[in-house]
């Protein structure tokens, strides 16, 4: 499922929340939607959603506005969790697969199924308020993939998970990547985007301050590295800079527009004699600082 957003507003009194936001998400992608707290993230999602009613813009799931007929195909873990703390945790599965329209015996099986596959089988008549965040988390998320839908979007799907599990969510999300689902997922672990994900977007005070491919938003938004050893003398060049030296390897921050061919090249002309050269983009992480960072200057 495609998703497109338009020129998107969201205003609440006098107080501008989303101003002209426009990105698209590509069928069976998955796509990061980033941003420090309060950038406008939720709010999109909920009018993407049909949750809240956008001052202006569209936002559309395959080129329509979200319609209940289509709830079905859009599966959604919410940042805020919602389901019946007390009512056993099977119930409340089977209770929402019916909702999607699942059969009652399919629903069961299949919930019976996802609950062992995390490590929850034990734990299916318990009610649900007596399980831990992380497994509480769990059943959300089984709720929110149960019937294969063609959308899934997921608010800080890891919250409250141990590396073992969040290593379990992956493994699952990547799953419905393979399957064919469009997978939108707002996380503050750049990690996981930079592995997750094909594309992403950065939202800054509503707007975009970064938006396209993970090396797109990598090459637009920091300087690469490059760790070459060098048996010679590093020929001085005006193609790059000098960020850090231990022994016979250096670290080159190249200047604009130059190839890592170029510098290469300057190496070997000039009696460098590298033994090992790799270039390494800038990470999301620094990518992330270097953005909210000049926010948080700014409120400061």
């Amino acid at each position: 499922m495609r998703v497109d957003v338009r020129e998107f507003r969201m205003q609440f009194g006098s107080r501008v929340i989303i101003e002209d936001l426009s990105f698209s998400v590509v069928a069976g992608e998955t796509f990061g939607f980033l941003g420090s707290n309060g950038s406008g993230k939720t709010t999109t999602l909920r009018a993407l959603l049909g949750m809240t009613q956008p001052t202006g813009g569209q936002l559309l799931i395959d080129g329509e506005p979200f319609r209940p007929g289509i709830g079905a195909a859009v599966g959604y873990l919410p940042e805020e969790r919602g389901l019946y703390r007390k009512d056993t945790v099977l119930d409340v599965m089977i209770y929402f697969a019916q909702i999607k329209g699942i059969p009652r015996r399919q629903a069961r099986e299949w919930s019976l199924s996802y609950l062992e596959r995390v490590g929850l089988a034990d734990k299916a008549r318990l009610r649900l308020g007596k399980l831990s965040g992380g497994q509480q988390q769990k059943v959300q998320l089984g709720v929110a993939i149960m019937g294969d839908p063609g959308l899934l979007v997921l608010d800080e799907p890891a919250k409250g998970l141990d590396p073992v599990n969040r290593q379990l969510l992956m493994d699952l999300i990547a799953e419905r990547k393979v399957a064919g689902a469009t997978v939108i997922l707002v996380t503050h672990n750049m990690d996981e985007v930079e592995r997750l994900c094909d594309r992403a977007l950065l939202l800054r005070d509503g707007r975009a301050a970064a938006y396209g491919t993970i090396r797109e938003i990598q090459d637009a938004h920091g300087t690469r590295r490059i760790a070459a050893r060098l048996l010679g003398e590093l020929p001085i060049s005006p193609l790059y800079t000098v960020a850090d030296r231990d022994g016979d390897t250096v670290q080159l921050s190249p200047s604009e527009q130059v190839s890592d061919e170029d510098i290469l090249a300057v190496l070997v002309d000039g009696g460098a004699r590298p033994v090992s050269f790799q270039s390494s983009p800038v990470s999301l992480d620094q990518v992330f600082v270097r953005i909210y960072g000049e926010q948080q200057e700014v409120y400061a």
